[in-house]
């Protein structure tokens, strides 16, 4: 209670500060070639510019950075160069041997971000930890909002790799970083001279802090608009950037036809593709593949959703598809690249003209993949216009054709910021789709209001997706949709060294609609208040609870094909469910989450659901239990263990019988032997339960389901079930560089009858596979 209290004395004055100063830094050019090896004893450095004075962004923005950090930058004709000198305090500095991009997120590191457009709206984002691992991505201005009433900055796309060096060692007084950015993995401007915009984050593990060397509120719309800028850049050499990537693949899988019969192998042909990049010019490139590999070095997370109405989405993880996906990124989802199932040839071309970015890709997918047996065509086109000096408009442009289907969608939106806090979003898009000849057209729309204040935030939306709208190339969680929904939230924060750091807390109300049923002034379907508050803790703990307050109402178009079977004195009667006038169900949930810093090599992360909540496959209350666990623990700087529990279980109100409930228990581990080899076993176990279907809390009577071959109403389709799989998968990864491969690996799938048993495992499938690429770069 004093720490909230002195937290709210501290902030009765903190309304939004003046805009902070944009620094400004004119790199010397100077002609040198060094070795890259983290020392800083290179004569040229004593020359390079000089950027410190760093401030603090999180927890609390505007605060000078309580440890001190130096860069030094200067460039070549073909390489920019970055030194930092990071000082800490003995013992306090993590650093670990991982694989790229994610594998440094625990650790502390250091991430530059070059805007090299100068647009404020777009960077690319170059990361390392203490001891040079990488990551690196792009980063777009309106994915996510840097506003206080957000959890955090603007995060990278981590998706695309580039090519650079870097070097990192600890040392007595923190650690020290070399990093090389070649010009031929950037894009830029075509002018000469020309500036760009720069921010250099440091992120200390150890006490939960994120300092810029830009300084940079938490109000702003826009975490890019708000960074420094390099002046002067000439003589930019990029040379010829032509890369040629061939890659051989090599598959066996291996199966039992059926119970009696032996094991069976198939594949183990060598299979050749390829890829190329030609970079046009300094602001665009050309790729394209030819039968290219799109093999997994890790099989997809399994992921439980409470809600069977909503779709799940899994990343992109191909190659090809990751190069330049920033340039695609729309309202809606309207182009997800994994519709493209297994490509015998695609294209793209992506960059910048002026004040525009555009991305245009073609694919044919392989016919073997397809519903019809026959190849489908994939053109997806995005383009966005600057306007002004913080505001676009875009366009995108889909088709999918197969077979006489057809599928075509086109959007119109504008993203506009403006006041420095507010955010204003519009979207409008058409589909016109033709499958099995019936054509249609539909709209789908949404406006969004954001007002991103330091103490005070609120934003307001609308969102419509039309019955009729569908984006075969695209991704929609959830179709036939009208929603509202207002969130004002409040920020408050501590002095320093206070317990409670920053204490955030926010209202949602969430009202949503079957589509025709808001303009047919119907009744909502779902009606939700949440009531959210989250703690920032000193050392870097977050804990956060929430109280959600909702109502469902009874949605006839889902239970078309249910009925009860109701015994009665001559037999029974078979009842479909909308034949009854059904309740609607009130939901009263809290929600626990956490997040805690490394502590002797462990991390925890996670949140759990409990309280009354729906059932939709029987439409009844239920006690829910629905969350995940993460656990890292890394013993040593090579060996690192990541365990995950995923849970949802339902418990009938009536008598406390489980209607059904999910366990998916997940452990990878990995020995990242050095920065370029690792080694990693993942194993997973999915254990799901289902009972017999009823009709809870009202007849208890069983309940049918329309077999739809037949249209009669069968007991068996609605009978419970259990499903006990088991998968692992083991690989060894030799990856000096983007491009540069060889992978080998083999994974099978298991099953059993009772639930982690393990004693009765029954292969189910398995396979074996190797890669071997090599990226030429003339």
């Amino acid at each position: 209670m004093i720490e909230l209290v002195s937290l709210v004395a501290a902030c009765t004055t903190c309304g939004t500060p003046p805009p902070p100063s944009t620094p400004e830094v004119r790199p010397p050019r100077i002609e040198a070639a060094i070795a890259v090896d983290g020392e800083l004893d290179e004569p040229v450095w004593s020359e390079a510019a000089l950027l410190d004075r760093f401030t603090q962004f999180s927890p609390v923005d505007g605060r000078p950075a309580e440890e001190r950090t130096e860069v030094r930058v200067w460039y070549s004709p073909t390489a920019i160069h970055f030194g930092i000198r990071a000082y800490a305090a003995p013992g306090t500095v993590r650093a670990h041997l991982g694989d790229r991009d994610r594998g440094i997120i625990p650790d502390d590191y250091i991430e530059i971000q070059l805007g090299t457009f100068n647009d404020g709206r777009q960077a690319f984002v170059f990361g390392a930890n203490p001891l040079g691992v990488q990551a690196d991505g792009t980063l777009i201005e309106g994915q996510a909002s840097a506003g206080a009433n957000r959890p955090a900055r603007e995060q990278a796309d981590l998706s695309p790799d580039f090519l650079w060096d870097s070097k990192g060692r600890q040392t007595d007084f923190g650690y020290q970083l070399e990093i090389r950015i070649p010009f031929e993995s950037l894009r830029y401007q075509r002018v000469d001279p020309q500036d760009w915009s720069l921010q250099v984050i440091r992120k200390t593990a150890s006490r939960g802090r994120e300092d810029t060397w830009a300084p940079a509120r938490r109000s702003a719309s826009s975490f890019l608009a708000q960074h420094g800028r390099m002046l002067g850049l000439s003589g930019l050499r990029r040379g010829l950037v032509l890369e040629l990537n061939p890659v051989v693949t090599s598959t066996v899988s291996g199966a039992r036809p059926d119970e009696t019969a032996p094991w069976e192998y198939a594949g183990g042909d060598p299979e050749l593709g390829g890829n190329v990049k030609w970079g046009i010019s300094t602001d665009v490139n050309l790729t394209g593949t030819v039968n290219p590999d799109f093999s997994q070095i890790e099989a997809d997370a399994s992921q439980i959703s409470p809600d069977p109405r909503r779709a799940v989405l899994f990343q992109e993880k191909r190659p090809f598809f990751l190069d330049g996906i920033e340039y695609f990124s729309t309202p809606f989802s309207l182009i997800y690249t994994r519709r493209i199932v297994a490509p015998v040839f695609a294209t793209k071309v992506a960059g910048r003209a002026g004040a525009t970015n555009f991305g245009v890709l073609s694919a044919i997918d392989d016919g073997d993949f397809t519903p019809s047996g026959r190849n489908a065509r994939f053109n997806l086109a995005r383009v966005q216009r600057d306007v002004g000096r913080t505001s676009r408009i875009g366009f995108a442009y889909t088709d999918r054709v197969e077979a006489g289907n057809a599928n075509r969608v086109g959007l119109l939106d504008g993203r506009f910021l403006f006041g420095g806090i507010y955010r204003l979003s519009a979207a409008a898009a058409m589909s016109v789709d033709r499958h099995e000849g019936e054509q249609r057209t539909a709209p789908a729309w949404s406006l969004e209001l954001e007002r991103s204040g330091r103490t005070f935030g609120l934003r307001a939306s609308a969102r419509g997706i039309d019955p009729d709208f569908h984006a075969r190339s695209g991704f929609l969680e959830r179709e036939n949709l009208a929603q509202l929904n207002l969130s004002p939230s409040i920020t408050l924060y501590g002095h320093r060294g206070a317990l409670l750091e920053r204490f955030f807390g926010g209202i949602t109300a969430d009202w949503l609609w079957a589509y025709d049923d808001l303009f047919d002034g119907k009744s909502y379907l779902e009606r939700k208040f949440s009531f959210r508050t989250s703690w920032a803790l000193r050392g870097g703990w977050t804990l956060g609870a929430t109280l959600l307050v909702e109502r469902f109402a009874y949605d006839p178009r889902l239970y078309d094909d249910y009925a009860v079977a109701v015994p009665t004195a001559t037999g029974v009667d078979t009842i479909p469910y909308n034949d009854r006038d059904l309740p609607g169900l009130p939901n009263l949930d809290l929600s626990i989450n956490i997040d805690t810093p490394e502590i002797a090599g462990f991390e925890l992360s996670g949140f759990m659901i409990y309280g009354r909540d729906d059932n939709f496959f029987e439409w009844s209350s239920t006690r829910i239990w629905f969350g995940r666990l993460n656990l890292a623990y890394r013993p040593t700087d090579k060996l690192r263990f990541d365990g995950s529990l995923a849970v949802i279980s339902y418990r009938r109100p009536s008598d406390g019988s489980i209607a059904g409930d999910t366990f998916i228990p997940r452990l990878k581990t990995e020995y990242q032997l050095s920065r370029s080899i690792f080694f990693r076993l993942v194993g997973e176990y999915s254990a799901v339960r289902r009972d017999d279907l009823r009709d809870d809390g009202r007849t208890d009577a069983p309940i049918l389901i329309r077999d739809p071959e037949d249209g009669i109403y069968k007991r068996e389709l609605a009978l419970g079930f259990r499903r006990n799989l088991f998968r692992v998968d083991g690989l060894f990864s030799y990856q000096p560089s983007p491009g540069t491969v060889f992978f080998a690996g083999y994974g099978s799938s298991l099953s059993e009858d009772r639930a982690f048993a393990f004693s009765r495992l029954a292969r189910q499938n398995d396979g074996f596979f190797a890669k071997l690429s090599y990226l030429f770069r003339l």
